[in-house]
Protein backbone atom coordinates (compact mmCIF):
# COMPACT_ATOMS: atom_id res chain seq x y z
CA UNK A 1 0.00 0.00 0.00
CA UNK A 2 1.30 3.54 -0.58
CA UNK A 3 0.72 5.89 1.52
CA UNK A 4 -0.30 9.41 1.05
CA UNK A 5 2.72 12.08 1.89
CA UNK A 6 0.38 14.77 2.81
CA UNK A 7 -1.36 11.94 5.50
CA UNK A 8 0.23 12.56 9.42
CA UNK A 9 1.76 9.52 10.22
CA UNK A 10 -0.76 8.63 12.51
CA UNK A 11 -3.27 8.59 9.87
CA UNK A 12 -5.56 11.68 11.37
CA UNK A 13 -6.45 14.60 8.99
CA UNK A 14 -4.26 17.44 8.34
CA UNK A 15 -5.66 20.87 10.38
CA UNK A 16 -7.03 23.63 9.53
CA UNK A 17 -4.17 25.70 10.04
CA UNK A 18 -1.86 23.45 7.94
CA UNK A 19 -4.03 23.21 5.36
CA UNK A 20 -3.90 27.24 5.06
CA UNK A 21 -0.37 27.13 5.38
CA UNK A 22 0.05 24.68 2.59
CA UNK A 23 -2.28 26.70 0.48
CA UNK A 24 -0.47 30.18 0.95
CA UNK A 25 2.79 28.23 0.44
CA UNK A 26 1.65 26.91 -2.59
CA UNK A 27 0.24 30.23 -3.78
CA UNK A 28 3.02 32.18 -2.93
CA UNK A 29 5.28 29.20 -4.72
CA UNK A 30 2.82 29.96 -7.82
CA UNK A 31 3.47 33.86 -8.27
CA UNK A 32 6.66 33.74 -7.89
CA UNK A 33 6.82 31.06 -10.88
CA UNK A 34 4.53 33.92 -12.90
CA UNK A 35 6.87 36.66 -11.79
CA UNK A 36 9.78 35.52 -13.11
CA UNK A 37 7.46 34.69 -15.99
CA UNK A 38 6.19 38.58 -16.19
CA UNK A 39 9.39 39.95 -16.02
CA UNK A 40 11.08 38.90 -19.09
CA UNK A 41 7.76 39.17 -20.96
CA UNK A 42 7.23 43.10 -19.91
CA UNK A 43 11.13 43.44 -21.03
CA UNK A 44 10.84 41.53 -24.48
CA UNK A 45 7.70 43.51 -25.28
CA UNK A 46 9.63 46.91 -24.20
CA UNK A 47 12.50 46.13 -26.64
CA UNK A 48 9.96 44.72 -29.34
CA UNK A 49 8.00 48.30 -28.90
CA UNK A 50 11.59 50.09 -28.79
CA UNK A 51 12.70 48.34 -32.03
CA UNK A 52 9.16 48.97 -33.65
CA UNK A 53 9.88 52.56 -32.31
CA UNK A 54 12.81 52.93 -35.04
CA UNK A 55 11.88 51.16 -38.13
CA UNK A 56 8.87 53.52 -38.04
CA UNK A 57 11.00 56.82 -37.36
CA UNK A 58 13.97 54.98 -39.52
CA UNK A 59 11.56 54.48 -42.96
CA UNK A 60 10.00 58.01 -42.24
CA UNK A 61 13.35 59.63 -42.34
CA UNK A 62 13.85 57.69 -45.63
CA UNK A 63 10.95 58.52 -47.33
CA UNK A 64 11.69 61.92 -46.41
CA UNK A 65 15.00 61.91 -47.91
CA UNK A 66 13.66 60.55 -51.39
CA UNK A 67 10.74 62.82 -51.25
CA UNK A 68 13.19 66.00 -50.73
CA UNK A 69 15.57 64.48 -53.34
CA UNK A 70 13.44 63.87 -56.31
CA UNK A 71 9.84 65.38 -55.83
CA UNK A 72 9.38 68.21 -53.49
CA UNK A 73 11.55 70.85 -50.95
CA UNK A 74 11.05 73.48 -48.85
CA UNK A 75 12.82 77.05 -49.73
CA UNK A 76 12.37 79.86 -47.15
CA UNK A 77 11.96 83.48 -49.34
CA UNK A 78 14.98 85.85 -48.12
CA UNK A 79 13.44 89.30 -50.07
CA UNK A 80 10.90 91.08 -51.41
CA UNK A 81 11.90 90.71 -54.41
CA UNK A 82 8.84 88.76 -55.80
CA UNK A 83 5.98 91.33 -54.15
CA UNK A 84 3.04 90.77 -53.95
CA UNK A 85 3.49 87.11 -55.05
CA UNK A 86 5.81 86.20 -52.27
CA UNK A 87 7.29 88.28 -49.67
CA UNK A 88 10.08 87.93 -47.18
CA UNK A 89 10.07 85.00 -44.86
CA UNK A 90 7.19 82.79 -46.85
CA UNK A 91 8.03 79.20 -47.55
CA UNK A 92 7.66 77.49 -50.43
CA UNK A 93 6.83 74.11 -51.98
CA UNK A 94 8.90 73.18 -55.00
CA UNK A 95 8.19 70.46 -57.24
CA UNK A 96 11.42 69.21 -58.40
CA UNK A 97 9.77 67.02 -61.38
CA UNK A 98 10.44 70.70 -63.28
CA UNK A 99 12.31 70.82 -65.14
CA UNK A 100 13.82 67.41 -66.29
CA UNK A 101 9.66 65.22 -66.27
CA UNK A 102 7.77 68.49 -66.77
CA UNK A 103 8.85 71.73 -69.28
CA UNK A 104 8.77 74.76 -67.46
CA UNK A 105 6.53 77.20 -69.06
CA UNK A 106 6.40 81.44 -69.02
CA UNK A 107 4.91 82.55 -65.48
CA UNK A 108 6.03 79.97 -63.96
CA UNK A 109 7.59 80.94 -60.25
CA UNK A 110 10.93 78.93 -60.70
CA UNK A 111 13.95 78.26 -57.91
CA UNK A 112 17.34 78.47 -58.87
CA UNK A 113 20.93 78.63 -58.17
CA UNK A 114 23.27 81.35 -58.98
CA UNK A 115 24.26 81.43 -62.13
CA UNK A 116 27.31 83.27 -61.30
CA UNK A 117 27.89 86.67 -59.12
CA UNK A 118 24.22 87.44 -59.20
CA UNK A 119 24.42 87.40 -55.31
CA UNK A 120 26.99 89.05 -52.84
CA UNK A 121 28.41 86.75 -50.20
CA UNK A 122 26.27 86.58 -46.92
CA UNK A 123 28.31 85.81 -43.56
CA UNK A 124 26.65 83.08 -41.58
CA UNK A 125 26.46 83.55 -38.27
CA UNK A 126 27.50 80.65 -36.21
CA UNK A 127 24.34 78.87 -34.91
CA UNK A 128 24.05 76.98 -31.31
CA UNK A 129 24.81 73.66 -31.53
CA UNK A 130 21.02 72.32 -31.34
CA UNK A 131 20.13 74.63 -33.85
CA UNK A 132 22.67 73.42 -36.23
CA UNK A 133 21.53 69.81 -35.63
CA UNK A 134 17.81 70.68 -36.06
CA UNK A 135 18.30 72.58 -39.33
CA UNK A 136 20.48 69.65 -40.80
CA UNK A 137 17.96 66.79 -39.97
CA UNK A 138 15.62 69.09 -41.27
CA UNK A 139 17.73 69.55 -44.31
CA UNK A 140 17.64 66.06 -45.03
CA UNK A 141 13.97 65.16 -44.84
CA UNK A 142 13.17 68.37 -46.50
CA UNK A 143 11.35 70.71 -44.12
CA UNK A 144 14.11 73.11 -43.65
CA UNK A 145 16.38 74.80 -46.04
CA UNK A 146 19.50 76.27 -44.79
CA UNK A 147 20.96 77.03 -48.23
CA UNK A 148 17.77 79.06 -49.32
CA UNK A 149 20.43 82.10 -49.56
CA UNK A 150 22.26 80.05 -52.18
CA UNK A 151 19.14 80.14 -54.80
CA UNK A 152 17.02 82.85 -56.20
CA UNK A 153 13.36 82.99 -56.91
CA UNK A 154 12.01 84.43 -60.21
CA UNK A 155 8.84 84.31 -62.69
CA UNK A 156 10.06 82.92 -66.44
CA UNK A 157 9.28 85.23 -68.88
CA UNK A 158 11.35 83.58 -71.63
CA UNK A 159 11.77 80.29 -72.78
CA UNK A 160 14.61 79.40 -75.65
CA UNK A 161 13.97 81.09 -78.53
CA UNK A 162 12.26 84.12 -77.54
CA UNK A 163 12.83 87.82 -78.14
CA UNK A 164 11.84 89.97 -75.38
CA UNK A 165 11.79 93.27 -75.37
CA UNK A 166 10.58 96.19 -72.88
CA UNK A 167 9.22 98.75 -73.18
CA UNK A 168 6.37 100.19 -75.61
CA UNK A 169 4.97 103.60 -75.31
CA UNK A 170 1.82 101.82 -72.75
CA UNK A 171 5.37 100.80 -70.91
CA UNK A 172 4.65 97.19 -71.64
CA UNK A 173 6.92 94.27 -72.04
CA UNK A 174 6.39 92.32 -75.29
CA UNK A 175 7.27 88.75 -75.92
CA UNK A 176 7.74 87.33 -79.26
CA UNK A 177 5.91 91.00 -80.65
CA UNK A 178 2.93 90.50 -78.20
CA UNK A 179 2.44 93.04 -75.32
CA UNK A 180 1.44 91.06 -72.07
CA UNK A 181 -0.68 92.53 -69.87
CA UNK A 182 1.18 91.45 -66.82
CA UNK A 183 -1.36 91.57 -63.25
CA UNK A 184 1.52 90.08 -61.07
CA UNK A 185 3.69 93.04 -61.37
CA UNK A 186 3.87 95.57 -58.54
CA UNK A 187 4.47 99.06 -59.32
CA UNK A 188 5.50 101.78 -57.25
CA UNK A 189 3.36 104.88 -57.21
CA UNK A 190 3.31 106.46 -59.79
CA UNK A 191 5.59 104.05 -62.47
CA UNK A 192 3.70 103.68 -65.65
CA UNK A 193 6.32 100.92 -66.82
CA UNK A 194 6.67 97.53 -65.78
CA UNK A 195 10.25 97.88 -65.99
CA UNK A 196 12.76 101.06 -65.23
CA UNK A 197 15.07 100.01 -67.80
CA UNK A 198 14.59 99.65 -70.96
CA UNK A 199 16.42 96.41 -72.66
CA UNK A 200 15.92 93.49 -75.50
CA UNK A 201 16.77 90.32 -75.68
CA UNK A 202 16.93 87.05 -77.23
CA UNK A 203 17.07 83.79 -75.18
CA UNK A 204 19.68 81.55 -76.28
CA UNK A 205 19.14 77.70 -76.57
CA UNK A 206 18.94 75.83 -73.14
CA UNK A 207 18.13 79.30 -70.74
CA UNK A 208 15.51 81.34 -69.22
CA UNK A 209 15.09 84.92 -69.35
CA UNK A 210 13.71 85.64 -65.79
CA UNK A 211 12.48 88.64 -63.73
CA UNK A 212 11.12 89.42 -60.18
CA UNK A 213 7.34 90.78 -59.70
CA UNK A 214 8.40 93.76 -57.90
CA UNK A 215 9.98 95.20 -60.98
CA UNK A 216 11.63 98.35 -59.37
CA UNK A 217 13.56 95.86 -56.93
CA UNK A 218 14.55 93.22 -58.42
CA UNK A 219 18.18 91.94 -59.15
CA UNK A 220 16.78 89.76 -61.58
CA UNK A 221 18.42 89.06 -65.65
CA UNK A 222 18.03 92.76 -66.57
CA UNK A 223 20.62 93.84 -64.71
CA UNK A 224 22.94 90.95 -64.86
CA UNK A 225 23.13 90.85 -68.47
CA UNK A 226 27.39 91.55 -67.61
CA UNK A 227 27.45 88.72 -65.61
CA UNK A 228 28.52 85.18 -66.38
CA UNK A 229 25.91 83.76 -68.66
CA UNK A 230 24.71 87.55 -69.89
CA UNK A 231 21.56 87.77 -67.22
CA UNK A 232 20.57 84.50 -69.16
CA UNK A 233 19.83 81.06 -66.29
CA UNK A 234 20.85 77.86 -67.68
CA UNK A 235 18.05 75.20 -67.40
CA UNK A 236 20.53 73.07 -65.52
CA UNK A 237 20.64 75.66 -62.80
CA UNK A 238 16.87 75.53 -62.00
CA UNK A 239 15.83 73.64 -58.79
CA UNK A 240 12.15 73.10 -59.66
CA UNK A 241 8.73 75.08 -60.31
CA UNK A 242 7.26 76.53 -56.51
CA UNK A 243 3.45 75.57 -56.39
CA UNK A 244 2.35 76.62 -53.11
CA UNK A 245 3.20 78.94 -50.31
CA UNK A 246 3.40 76.53 -47.05
CA UNK A 247 4.11 79.24 -44.53
CA UNK A 248 2.86 81.58 -42.46
CA UNK A 249 -0.90 79.72 -42.84
CA UNK A 250 -2.73 82.82 -43.33
CA UNK A 251 -0.94 83.13 -46.22
CA UNK A 252 -1.33 79.76 -47.89
CA UNK A 253 -2.05 79.42 -51.62
CA UNK A 254 -1.08 78.27 -54.93
CA UNK A 255 1.45 79.98 -57.09
CA UNK A 256 -0.30 80.73 -60.69
CA UNK A 257 1.79 81.10 -63.68
CA UNK A 258 -0.93 82.69 -65.36
CA UNK A 259 -1.23 81.34 -68.42
CA UNK A 260 -3.76 83.62 -69.87
CA UNK A 261 -0.94 86.37 -69.83
CA UNK A 262 1.04 84.42 -72.38
CA UNK A 263 -1.42 82.72 -74.46
CA UNK A 264 -1.19 85.19 -78.10
CA UNK A 265 2.65 84.72 -77.84
CA UNK A 266 2.71 81.49 -79.56
CA UNK A 267 5.58 78.39 -79.11
CA UNK A 268 8.96 79.09 -78.77
CA UNK A 269 10.89 79.70 -81.78
CA UNK A 270 14.67 77.78 -82.29
CA UNK A 271 17.41 79.53 -81.10
CA UNK A 272 19.86 81.06 -83.36
CA UNK A 273 23.39 79.13 -82.15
Amino acid sequence: MTENAAQPADGASPSPDAQAGAQAEAQTSSNADASTHVRPSRRRGALLFLRDVVVIVGVALLISFLIKTFLIRSFYIPSDSMMNTLVQNDRIIVNQLVPEMVPIERGDVVVFRDPGGWLNPVPQPEAPPLQAALDWIGSIVGISAPDSDEHLVKRVIGLPGDRVVCCNDLGQMSVNGVPLEEPYVRLPPGAVAVSDLDFQAEVPADALWVMGDNRYDSSDSRYNRDKFGEGFVPIDDVVGRAVVISWPIDRWSWLDNYPFVFDGVGAARTPQE
